[in-house]
């Protein structure tokens, strides 16, 4: 069943423009009652033109109004099982900080689940693939979702790098050509150091691929494959926690999908480093 609709809106309402806030606010505040209309009648309810409607479904990356019912009714029927995001109570015992922290990973990744796109994903998959290079930038805490990308990929035998350092990502992104991948890490998407990195590297002809939360970003902007975290709620205090395990999800979903598409080359080289990795543990 699809789902996402209440997300998407909440995660990219600062950004809307008035008219289509107007609108994604009315949606909130009444998404058991804007299942059942029209696009007139919800125009006429929340005081906007049907175009707004229309517009603020395409600003959600969804074909138009009946997608986004679909997917508010999946809402709806998802939240009777689920709930949403707890705030860490920092007085409270060691079960209860165990019992939240892990419901808000685990929420994060059911969201995330209902902004990524699987198209987008298959072809993240393939160019990186078929790249000859793929520098990956993050900084703070990206970075370890950069290494994380980075160390799975060259299990793969794939010429994979990543920078954490500004200088570095620079200094990388002018040696690439046509043929490689920059792939640019940034929950915000406002992280000045990889908005340029990424520029450079655009420049230089290579494919751009984004990880940011859903949304219009500086970062994503420059892409030419966005992926995409749901937005944790701003409230509660793990929400860098949460939002770095979907990120880190995600591209465990990349490199499978990769795995999954060229078996015969890739299985052997994960048996390989496997074995090499297993001489060095103690039985």
């Amino acid at each position: 069943m699809l789902h996402g609709g209440l997300v998407s809106i909440q995660a990219i309402i600062e950004e809307l423009k008035p008219s289509e806030r107007k609108a994604a606010e009315f949606i909130l505040a009444h998404p058991e009652e804007v299942v059942k209309l029209s696009v007139q009648k919800l125009a006429d309810l929340s005081g906007v033109s049907e175009a707004t409607i229309i517009r603020l479904a395409r600003s959600l990356n969804m074909k138009g109004f009946q997608e986004l019912k679909l997917r508010i009714a999946g809402d709806l029927n998802k939240q009777t099982s689920m709930g949403s995001y707890q705030e860490i109570m920092m007085e409270g015992s060691v079960e209860s900080i165990m019992q939240a922290v892990s419901w808000n990973n685990i929420q994060s990744i059911q969201d995330t689940l209902s902004v990524l796109s699987g198209e987008e994903v298959a072809r993240a998959a393939e160019a990186m693939a078929r790249a000859r290079k793929i520098d990956v930038y993050g900084v703070g805490a990206s970075a370890v979702i950069a290494a994380d990308i980075r160390q799975k990929f060259s299990r793969i035998n794939l010429w994979c790098e990543a920078y954490s350092d500004f200088h570095a990502q620079l200094t990388s992104a002018v040696t690439l050509t046509e043929r490689d991948v920059a792939f640019g890490i940034s929950y915000s998407g406002q992280t000045e150091d990889i908005i340029q990195s990424l520029m450079e590297a655009k420049q230089q002809g290579a494919t751009i691929i984004t990880l940011t939360k859903f949304g219009p970003s500086p970062v994503a902007d420059l892409a030419d494959i966005r992926l995409y975290t749901s937005s944790v709620e701003k409230s509660i205090r793990s929400g860098a926690m949460a939002s770095r395990i979907a990120q880190l999800n995600v591209i465990d979903i990349l490199f499978i999908t990769l795995v999954s598409r060229r078996q015969k080359e890739v299985i052997p080289l994960l048996e390989k480093t496997r074995l090499a990795v297993s001489r060095n543990k103690r039985s």
